[in-house]
Order: C-alpha cells, then sequence, then structure tokens
C-alpha cells in the first residue's frame, strides 16, 4: 500500500511542510473534540457544570469569586471582598443554598434578595458586633435550578465542614417547601450533621415536631410554619362567614407547601357550601402550563357560588393567573378576596400580573413572614418585635460603607428573612461559655438552638424569634399584606397577626402544650 506520504506532491521539503500542516490540523481537530465539543465541567473553582445537553448549568459552591448571574455579580464582589478582608482572623463559613441562577425575572429578583440579605448578616456580624469572634465568611451555593443538583453540592459542603480551613459550621436557606428541598435537608443535617437555618419555608412536615422530633436533626426555622400563618390569619379575619367562603387548590402531589395550606384552608374553611375547585399545575410549577385555561372556566363556575372569600393553595404563577382570570370575571357586580401563603411574596414583581384586577373588585390578601411597616408604625406592639431591630436592618442596607450590592428591596421579605435566618445561625455559632473554642464544633450549634428563647431570643428584623424544642419560631408574628391597587409593585401593610391570637409575651418562651 503506498503511503500517505509517498502520495503527496513535490519534493521531500513540500512533503515534510504538508505533513505538518496534516499533523497541525488533525491535533486542532482532536483538541477541539475533547475540549470544546464535549462541555468543560469546570465553570470555576468549586463549580461545576451539570444538567443534560440544552439545560446545563455551572452548579457548586463559590466564595464570591464565580458569579452564577448577572444580577449577582454586585452582591457577589462584595461577599467576595468581606470573605478576603477577615482571611486571617479566625473564622467560620457559613453557606447559602438556592437556585442561583432561576430561569423567570421575578425569581431572579427573589434570589439577590436573599442573597442580599445573607450578605447584610455577614457585614453586621464582621463590622458592627465589638469585634465579637469568630468572624463570617459567606459561601455561596448552588444546587441548580429547582434544586435539581442539590446532593453534590451538599456533598461538597458536606467536605468544607470537615476541613480546617473552611470550617463550615451552618447552611441557611432553602426558599420552597418540596419533597426534593426536605431531602437536601435531611441530607446536610441527618447524614452529614450540619447545622441549617431555613429560609421561607413553612409547610409543617419541613421541620421537626413533636410527632417527628429528629425529622431534621440540627434544623431551625425563622418564620411561621403554613399552619400557623392560616391559625393567625384565621383570627386576623375572625368575621369571615365559612358559608361564604371556597377553597381553590392544585391537586399536584409532592409539593410540600401546597399540601399544608389545602388542609389549613379545609380547616378554616368548614361550613363552606361547596367542595373546592381543583387544578392540576405543570410539575415544574414555576412554567405556565395550560392552567391559566382551566381557571378562564373555573372562575365562570364560581360566579355562581355564594363565595366572597377564596382560599388559594398554589404556586406564584399559577396564583397569578387566577387572579389575572378573576380580574377579567364576567359577574363584575361580585367583589372577592383571595386569602393565601407566603408563596405569594414574589407576586409583586411578575411582570405578568394584571394590576387592574385589583382596581375591579379583587383584593389579595396574604401572609407575609415580614413587612417594613410592620413594627415602624404606631400601632406596632410592645413585644414580639422592636422597631429598633428593623431599623438596624434597614440603616445598614441604605448606607454606603456595605458598598454596592445592586438594589435593596426590604418590602417582599425575602431580605428580611435572609438576614434573620442569617443572624440566627451567626447567634448560634459565637454561643459559648468560657474556655470553649473559638472555633464551634457543628453539635454545639445544633445544641445552641435550645438556648434561642427567653432572653437568648433573636430580636429579628420580621419580629422575635424565640426557638422552640423542635426548632420553630414560637408564635412569630405574622405580617397581612395586600397588593395596592392604586401603585403596582406596592406590598401594602394591612396589619401584625400572631398564631395564638396575641402578641408573643415578653418571656418568649414556648407554651408546654
Amino acid at each position: 500500500m503506498t503511503s500517505f506520504i509517498a502520495r503527496l506532491p513535490g519534493g521531500p521539503l513540500t512533503k515534510a511542510a504538508a505533513l505538518a500542516v496534516a499533523l497541525a490540523v488533525l491535533g486542532a481537530a482532536v483538541w477541539t473534540g475533547i475540549v470544546v465539543l464535549r462541555p468543560d465541567p469546570a465553570c470555576g473553582k468549586g463549580i461545576e457544570e451539570r444538567g443534560p445537553e440544552g439545560a446545563r448549568e455551572c452548579t457548586g459552591v463559590t466564595d464570591g469569586s464565580f458569579v452564577f448571574a448577572a444580577n449577582l455579580k454586585e452582591v457577589s464582589a462584595r461577599i467576595k471582598a468581606e470573605n478576603d478582608r477577615i482571611k486571617d482572623e479566625p473564622h467560620v463559613s457559613v453557606a447559602v443554598m438556592l437556585p442561583m441562577a432561576p430561569a423567570q425575572v421575578f425569581e431572579q429578583q427573589k434570589t439577590l434578595h436573599e442573597v442580599q440579605g445573607a450578605y447584610l448578616a455577614q457585614f453586621r456580624a464582621n463590622h458592627d458586633s465589638n469585634s465579637k469572634k469568630p468572624a463570617i465568611r459567606l459561601l455561596l451555593a448552588n444546587p441548580g435550578r429547582s434544586h435539581t443538583h442539590w446532593k453534590p453540592v451538599a456533598d461538597q459542603l458536606g467536605a468544607m465542614s470537615e476541613s480546617g480551613t473552611d470550617n463550615l459550621r451552618a447552611v441557611i436557606g432553602f426558599d420552597v417547601s418540596t419533597a426534593t428541598t426536605q431531602a437536601a435537608i435531611g441530607h446536610l443535617t441527618r447524614e452529614l450533621g450540619i447545622p441549617v437555618v431555613g429560609g421561607p419555608i413553612t409547610a409543617d412536615d419541613s421541620g421537626n415536631s413533636p410527632q417527628r422530633p429528629d425529622a431534621y436533626p440540627g434544623l431551625a426555622r425563622v418564620v411561621p410554619t403554613t399552619t400557623d400563618q392560616a391559625r393567625a390569619l384565621s383570627h386576623f379575619n375572625k368575621n369571615i362567614d365559612p358559608k361564604h367562603t371556597l377553597v381553590v387548590e392544585d391537586i399536584r402531589t409532592g409539593d410540600n407547601y401546597v399540601d399544608a395550606l389545602k388542609r389549613a384552608f379545609a380547616e378554616r374553611t368548614l361550613g363552606s357550601p361547596r367542595a373546592p375547585e381543583q387544578y392540576r399545575a405543570p410539575e415544574e410549577f414555576h412554567e405556565e402550563g395550560t392552567t391559566a385555561n382551566a381557571f378562564d372556566q373555573m372562575v365562570d363556575t364560581i360566579c355562581t357560588s355564594a363565595a366572597k372569600v377564596i382560599y388559594f393553595a398554589g404556586r406564584p404563577v399559577q396564583l397569578r393567573q387566577f387572579v389575572n382570570e378573576l380580574g377579567n370575571r364576567g359577574c363584575t357586580e361580585k367583589k372577592y378576596t383571595v386569602i393565601t401563603g407566603s408563596g405569594a411574596s414574589t407576586l409583586s414583581s411578575d411582570k405578568l400580573l394584571d394590576w387592574d384586577a385589583f382596581r375591579k373588585g379583587v383584593t389579595l390578601q396574604y401572609a407575609a413572614v415580614a413587612h417594613p411597616d410592620a413594627w415602624t408604625g404606631p400601632e406596632a406592639p410592645a413585644t414580639g418585635g422592636s422597631a429598633a431591630a428593623y431599623r438596624t436592618l434597614a440603616e445598614l442596607a441604605n448606607g454606603k460603607e456595605i458598598g454596592n450590592i445592586g438594589p435593596v428591596e426590604l418590602t417582599d421579605s425575602r431580605t428580611i428573612t435572609f438576614y434573620d435566618a442569617g443572624l440566627t445561625a451567626i447567634t448560634a455559632i459565637r454561643m459559648r461559655d468560657d474556655g470553649d473554642p473559638v472555633i464551634p464544633t457543628l453539635g454545639r450549634i445544633s445544641d445552641a438552638w435550645l438556648r434561642l428563647h427567653g432572653m437568648g431570643k433573636v430580636d429579628g428584623a420580621s419580629g422575635w424569634i424565640c426557638l422552640d424544642n423542635y426548632g420553630n419560631p414560637y408564635n412569630k408574628a405574622v405580617s397581612v399584606v395586600e397588593l395596592a391597587p392604586d401603585a403596582p409593585g406596592r406590598i401594602r401593610f394591612v396589619g401584625l397577626a400572631w398564631p395564638t391570637g396575641r402578641p408573643t409575651p415578653a418571656d418568649c418562651t414556648a407554651s408546654r402544650t
């Protein structure tokens, strides 16, 4: 067989040159096949690209060096700068675990506010706490959209908890109550032994309870459960006649937040003459699906009912679709109040919400876990929270010393919630006796949850955080809010409500029963 070299035209020099070019092209092709056509798994240090083709995303843990999404650029830079500033001091790491790059714009805004809240807690701890130790290093942990890649990211955090360099001592975050987030929290707390402070995870079974005291050992929460929210709303709206109520509910399974709302609203509507109106949201509940069509038909049925108050058990996208259709109802002579849980807090930034609905006889009222006006108005109670705690956060968020972290928004409750979650974790981390090492063990932090009540309560910007023996906030204040019809985007504070029907007493300790 004649060789490839022999078949080349020209003399020896020409053949050699041609061969060199051929090998260069072949080498480039091989390199391209390996490096370019196959995705590089490393997005950055500690970050790995995961997911199927067409839906790959950068997941993992960063100290702010890597920016998961464009709107997190400024706050990531400030986190990195603060981490670098304290790197030579005795310090521990606290990680924020959230989907950092969601697809929807309103979800991106929510994530920004949550990361900002965590950074504000870090900044306050490192600058305004009389040099208390250890210093706080903040990490951002991205498990991917819908927390899809939570397992490898949680294991990465587990390794950091065993590292004498990283000293990871707590994880804060998780902003939805689903089977996936429950699995992630369970793995972090049970298998890895890492203390977790939840963000706005409100489903009752996403935490510990007298029936399941060790479901998530080392978990603490700073927001009222869905049942507590429903109880507070019931006390606040005690004059609602059940005969004029109706429940609209999602029948998907595996969504702990929605399931908790359905249970709570079923109790609140005993005596309603009609069975709940039902729909099925997409399994990926952030998607639009075809539920708007279902609501269009459902509203016609609602018009024929005696309902004046509608309890909505569903996620924000479907709530927005329902409100939009209710605003376009045929029975314009009827007025409706829609009541729902704290998941509605993202609705004010949803550009697809038809604000005209609120000028057409529809009122949307929901239980927010925080609002700026809750403690600064003339009717604020003497116990259960304080104006001073909120103003500390507001002044910090509006100050120049924190640097540019992007536009800060306190009314949607997300910034406040993650600030309070960070504050709670840091309080436990720094709670030590004489002779205890500056860097606490993981177990010591979990045990510290038992001390965060009474005089040891956390004076959060959202209200007092007084943990019961199961890591849940006792009688936590609920801000009842409405979306203002006269100002699109504005969340109007209506009043404070309490799961027990009255403000938390000064001793801030759970009752025996």
